[in-house]
């Protein structure tokens, strides 16, 4: 049984304008084959033509392309019993 992975570099909360790209991060303390996964509210977010979600090694990242003024409010990472909001 593999360790969790814990949340070392937290989110932070961006301000961004309407029509602009919001980048969100935050980096787990390993890489992990554990569920992560992204929430704008409580609506789990999936990689599309408005999300844009990465991973590169512990570092994952969130993109909201273009946002608007609906795409305001919480964003969340969880991965196990570890989350961040924004």
């Amino acid at each position: 049984e593999e360790p969790a992975a814990t949340i070392v570099e937290r989110l932070k909360d961006v301000t961004t304008y309407e029509g602009e790209d919001a980048v969100f991060e935050c980096r787990l303390s390993r890489e992990t084959a554990q569920d992560a996964q992204w929430f704008l509210g409580d609506v789990p977010l999936q990689s599309n033509e408005m999300n844009e979600i990465r991973v590169q090694g512990t570092r994952h990242s969130l993109i909201l392309r273009k946002v608007t003024l609906e795409d305001c409010g919480s964003i969340s990472f969880k991965v196990g019993q570890h989350s961040s909001a924004a």
